[in-house]
C-alpha cells in the first residue's frame, strides 16, 4: 500500500499534476483510510508521510493529516471507491475559472470516459466542500473544486490516476483550443 501510494504521488509530480507538497493521496482499507500528511512531499512519500483515519467514527481526525482528509472520508463513507487523488492541475484549475457549472470535454477520450467533468465550490478542507464533492462522485469519476483542484476517485490509484491525468489533458485540450479560436 505504502508503496503504491509512493509510486503515484511521484508520478503526480513528475507529471506536473501536483506541485511537491500540495495535493494528497488516499487509499481505503475496510473503515480506515490511509492519507498523507498536511504539507507532505508527494514524491518522497515513506511510512511518516502517512496517517491513518477511521473512516466510520465521526470523530476521527488527526491533525497531522491533510487538510483535505474530511472530503476524502466523506468520499469514502458515500461511494464504493477504493482511492482519492487530490491534485491541482493547471489547466483543470484555469478552465473551472471560465466556466459556470461543468466542462465539456472537447477531446473523443475525455468525451467517452469523462462525459462532463463537474465544478463545485467549497472552502478548502470544509464539511460543505466534502458534501459536494462527494455528492457528485456518486454519478462521477472526478470533479473540480473551482479555483483550487480536482478530487479523482477509483478501485485503486491507479484508476484514480487517470482520471485525474484525463481531466487535465480534457482541460488542456479546451484551453488551447480557445486560444486558438480568438
Amino acid at each position: 500500500m505504502l508503496k503504491e501510494m509512493a509510486n503515484f504521488g511521484k508520478k503526480l509530480v513528475e507529471s506536473g499534476l501536483v506541485g511537491f507538497h500540495f495535493g494528497n493521496i488516499s487509499i481505503r482499507v475496510g473503515n480506515k483510510m490511509f492519507i498523507t500528511k498536511r504539507g507532505a512531499m508527494l514524491d518522497e512519500i515513506s511510512v511518516g508521510s502517512v496517517v491513518e483515519i477511521d473512516v466510520k467514527e465521526s470523530k476521527s481526525f488527526d491533525s497531522e493529516a491533510s487538510m483535505e482528509s474530511t472530503v476524502h472520508k466523506q468520499i469514502y463513507r458515500s461511494t464504493s471507491y477504493l482511492a482519492v487523488i487530490h491534485a491541482h492541475p493547471t489547466y483543470a484549475v484555469v478552465e473551472s475559472l471560465v466556466c459556470q457549472d461543468n466542462i465539456k470535454p472537447m477531446d473523443c477520450e475525455g468525451l467517452y470516459y469523462l462525459r462532463d467533468i463537474p465544478i463545485v465550490e467549497g472552502k478548502t478542507g470544509s464539511k460543505k466542500l466534502a458534501n459536494e464533492v462527494s455528492t457528485v462522485l456518486r454519478d462521477y469519476k472526478g470533479v473540480i473544486v473551482r479555483g483550487h483542484g480536482t478530487f479523482s476517485t477509483g478501485k485503486n490509484l491507479e484508476e484514480a490516476y487517470i482520471i485525474t491525468s484525463m481531466i487535465e489533458h480534457s482541460c488542456k485540450v479546451k484551453y488551447l483550443c480557445s486560444m486558438v479560436m480568438r
